[in-house]
């Protein structure tokens, strides 16, 4: 059964979604991070997607002390990115209460330095997070254009322990417009052993049956929670 991640996109300490990553096309909720949090975590869900977007901008974490406070709920293990670009940033992160670092820009520009997390941290607690506009990923809170795509990356950090990797589709990505299912399904098929998420454009549960179906591990699902188009009562 495909576990259902439930996505928290902050800006500013609030609550926000974009569209197809543009930070000029957002939209901002009125619950807050910790809310949500704890409304996820009383209908079962307890492993939380956050990325610190104005972090993820800056180039530096940005809201850790929203963090502290969405680790503080009970039973609840948090997934955070954004903004994590040295060792510093990273032990923050896991002191804030963290449990998986989602790491994008610097596997990109400085893999050295991510297969060292890796390999001291260990594949269960540092995820990759690519990323994808075109087919390339992109990094810097989705503002730059890299020229890998999601396979380099894979092949290049799995004999460091890579295990985990969140794949995103930009063009999706907010839109309510379906997931790439053709996308995860070559990834899968061309690394079997890596356990992927898809991010990215769910619209209804038959988005998500159909992903289950195909045998993606895990999904991410963001402003359809937020738009009433999947209950959470549906989720559980």
């Amino acid at each position: 059964m495909i576990e259902i991640i439930p996505a928290i996109d902050i800006i500013d300490g609030k609550c926000v979604r974009l569209c197809e990553g543009d930070y000029d096309r957002r939209t901002i909720y009125r619950s807050t991070p910790v809310d949500m949090v704890k409304m996820f975590a009383d209908h079962g869900l307890t492993r939380i997607h956050a990325v610190d977007l104005t972090g993820a901008r800056l180039g530096r974490p940005d809201a850790l002390r929203v963090l502290e406070k969405m680790a503080s709920v009970a039973d609840v293990g948090i997934e955070w990115g954004g903004g994590i670009k040295t060792d510093a940033d990273l032990r923050d992160l896991f002191n804030a209460g963290g449990t998986w670092a989602v790491i994008g820009s610097v596997a990109v520009r400085d893999p050295e330095l991510f297969s060292s997390w890796l390999k001291s941290r260990g594949g269960d607690t540092m995820i990759l997070g690519a990323d994808l506009r075109d087919g390339k990923v992109a990094t810097a809170g989705w503002l730059e254009d890299s020229p890998l795509t999601a396979g380099d990356l894979i092949n290049r950090f799995r004999p460091d322990g890579l295990t985990q990797v969140i794949v995103t589709d930009i063009s999706k990505d907010g839109m309510l417009a379906g997931p790439a299912f053709d996308l995860y399904t070559s990834l899968m098929e061309a690394h079997p052993d890596v356990t992927f998420t898809a991010s990215g454009g769910i619209s209804g549960m038959e988005d998500i049956e159909r992903l289950d179906h195909l045998g993606v591990p895990r999904v991410i699902v963001g402003k359809a929670l937020y738009e009433g188009r999947i209950s959470l009562k549906q989720l559980c």
